[in-house]
């Protein structure tokens, strides 16, 4: 004897009803254990993974258009922070809503920042993430201070010192 499926009919007031055809011998939760639901828990678990704090500091800035972005490794010049990120905003609104959302999105990966300096004025603000430091900058003041030559040193440069 064949097996009929069974209908569940939907009655909304002053709608059609609708006909929706379910499996027979199945109801919502025997379901979920099919091989194609095991694939769909392991990317749930591939996408709920911490990403790194690089990451999450790279793609901020690149999400409100920083410029200049550079990423300075200065883990064999100092104790403070393994990485040093240096970039420029257009204006003085610009560098502090980039460096605001590089603290929202580190905040939201679960990264919680030690410190921010310098939101008031604007033309350099400091985020410290413990391991990586943040400098966001008016280009003049980027200039002035010059930070990329104080910390950017090549493997050789630092072979040199040593």
């Amino acid at each position: 004897m064949p097996v009929k499926k069974k209908t569940s009919i939907s009655k909304s007031p002053g709608r059609k009803k609708a006909v929706v055809p379910r499996a027979a011998g199945k109801s919502g939760a025997a379901g979920k254990s099919k091989p194609a639901d095991k694939t769909k828990t392991d990317k749930i678990k591939a996408a709920k993974a911490k990403p790194s704090l690089k990451s999450v500091v790279m793609d901020a800035l690149d999400d409100m258009k920083a410029l200049e972005v550079k990423l300075l490794d200065v883990r064999g010049l100092t104790d403070i922070a393994d990485y040093m990120v240096i970039a420029s905003g257009t204006s003085d609104r610009h560098v502090r809503s980039v460096a605001q959302r590089v603290v929202e999105k580190t905040k939201e990966a679960g990264f919680r920042p030690h410190g921010v300096e310098g939101q008031q004025d604007g033309d350099w603000v400091l985020i410290d993430l413990h391991e990586m430091i943040v400098h966001v900058m008016l280009p003049r003041v980027r200039e002035f201070y010059g930070l990329e030559k104080l910390w950017d040193m090549t493997v050789a440069k630092r072979a040199g010192r040593a």
